[in-house]
């Protein structure tokens, strides 16, 4: 298959980047970034999410951030609703689209959520119910696609089940994620190749993250597959509080480099998402993970 033509980057940095930093990101901070976001081309930002601060203190702001950002014509801002009082509380923030969460692994699952995964789709279902009563759209990510730190190789008939049972329920689009950074390009190919004979290409999402250094290679196995929507994290902030060890998300400025080398479209400034990645490693005082923005910013400093 040829590769697309156009790749739609959905920037989960603002959510997923930051909600395990230990250090507080001020909402200031956090509102920036999604402007600088904005301001680089991304038309899809998950800025957020509206979940219990006892559990994941560095979102209590969300309200604030949702009412603060600049909104632009053509951008989605998305947040991430884990059960109702989430859903109620992103409809008030005017979120343009929610995501529900579900993980592929048992362990996993009731480690993170307190609830296997044929219970964490139920309790999705009410979600997608009020969604659809408001026309607002959904999205669902799947964790521990390709790996469980508790359960190792994760069946990707499994995932598309998952995969599967999210789509009938009313998700345009599925994001499936590496959370462990185990995955190869093989085993990407063939989860894609399950998912794909499950629910069109179009609604699948690659959501990888770079423990291995794998992830470019699973993002271009995508690629071969048709895939043409990827999740990634300036300056590849992130992690996973339940997977030792695990890095963060692939870099978006890194999968940007390598979608820009096979020409094709993503509607992302090179320029101007190196200046969100510098901003927000400046203030958590390190540099980026991200290779190319540390390559480029060697070879051609961004003016202050």
């Amino acid at each position: 298959m040829a590769l697309p033509a156009k790749v739609r980057l959905v920037e989960v940095g603002p959510r997923d980047g930051l909600q395990n930093e230990q250090v507080t990101v001020p909402t200031d901070v956090k509102v920036a970034l999604v402007d600088l976001l904005t301001d680089a081309g991304f038309a899809a930002i998950e800025a957020t999410s509206f979940v219990s601060p006892k559990w994941v203190p560095q979102m209590a702001d969300a309200a604030d951030v949702m009412a603060r950002i600049r909104r632009k014509p053509g951008v989605r801002f998305s947040v991430l609703t884990p059960n109702m009082k989430g859903f109620e509380a992103a409809i008030a923030a005017k979120a343009d689209e929610v995501a529900v969460f579900v993980a592929a692994s048992e362990t996993f699952s009731r480690k993170n959520i307190n609830c296997g995964i044929a219970e964490s789709l139920d309790r999705a279902r009410p979600i997608f119910e009020a969604a659809k009563a408001n026309a607002l759209r959904v999205r669902g990510y799947i964790s521990c696609v390709l790996g469980c730190p508790y359960e190792g190789k994760v069946d990707p008939h499994r995932v598309a089940d998952i995969a599967d049972a999210l789509y009938r329920m009313g998700a345009y689009e599925i994001s499936l994620g590496d959370t462990i950074g185990t995955g190869t390009a093989g085993e990407t190919a063939v989860l894609f190749k399950s998912c794909a004979a499950r629910l069109p290409v179009a609604a699948l999402a690659g959501h990888f993250h770079d423990t291995y250094g794998q992830a470019l290679t699973n993002v271009y196995a995508s690629l071969e597959l048709g895939v043409a929507t990827f999740d990634c994290s300036v300056a590849g902030l992130g992690g996973c509080p339940y997977a030792k060890g695990a890095t963060g998300n692939v870099a978006s400025e890194d999968v940007l480099y390598l979608l820009q080398g096979l020409g094709i479209e993503t509607g992302v400034d090179m320029t101007g998402l190196r200046r969100a990645g510098q901003y927000i490693s400046d203030f958590l005082q390190r540099p980026p993970v991200s290779r190319v923005a540390r390559a480029l910013s060697a070879k051609s400093p961004l003016a202050a």
